[in-house]
Formats: structure tokens, C-alpha cells, sequence
């Protein structure tokens, strides 16, 4: 075989695995787009709790030192929740 033949078929060869690479990446992504976009109900429930008068009495009891020193409390986190709906705004809008 020629050396251009050879050339040929070592880029063939790494074209096709970046190929199928992107393929596989692709279909991730496509599957993580739809999970997320079938999750947006849930982040609206999330979204309305942090709204709500429920998450100002949570929020105080957690201030007060009235909740359990081991309890996971991340929603009652004002950045933490506020970045979380900010970022899942942001995405949102990305993948429309």
C-alpha cells in the first residue's frame, strides 16, 4: 500500500473514532436534556416551597437553632437555593 493509502486510512480511522465518541456524547446529552426537562416540575415545587410563607417558618426554626443539629437543610441555604433556581433558569432557557 501506498503511503498516501496508509495516511488515508490511519485519519479514517481517527475521524471514525471521533465519530463515534461524538455520538455517544451526543446521546447523553440528549438523554440528560430530557431528564432535566422532565424534572422541571419538581424544581417548580422547590421553587414554590422557597416562595412560600412554609419556607420563612422553616428558615426561622433553622435561625433559632429549633431543628435537629443533623438535619440536611440545603433548601433553607438563601444562596444556595436561590443559585440552584437561578442556574436552572439559565439552562432552561438554553435548551428552548
Amino acid at each position: 500500500m501506498s503511503d498516501n493509502i496508509n495516511n488515508s486510512i490511519n485519519r479514517i480511522i481517527k475521524m471514525e473514532t471521533i465519530f463515534d465518541e461524538a455520538q455517544e456524547k451526543i446521546k447523553k446529552l440528549e438523554e440528560a436534556i430530557e431528564d432535566f426537562a422532565n424534572f422541571q416540575s419538581e424544581i417548580q415545587k422547590l421553587e414554590d416551597y422557597y416562595q412560600s410563607k412554609e419556607w420563612k417558618e422553616d428558615f426561622k426554626l433553622d435561625e433559632s437553632g429549633e431543628l435537629p443539629k443533623d438535619l440536611k437543610r440545603g433548601v433553607l441555604s438563601e444562596d444556595g437555593i436561590f443559585n440552584l433556581l437561578e442556574k436552572n433558569s439559565d439552562l432552561d432557557k438554553l435548551i428552548k
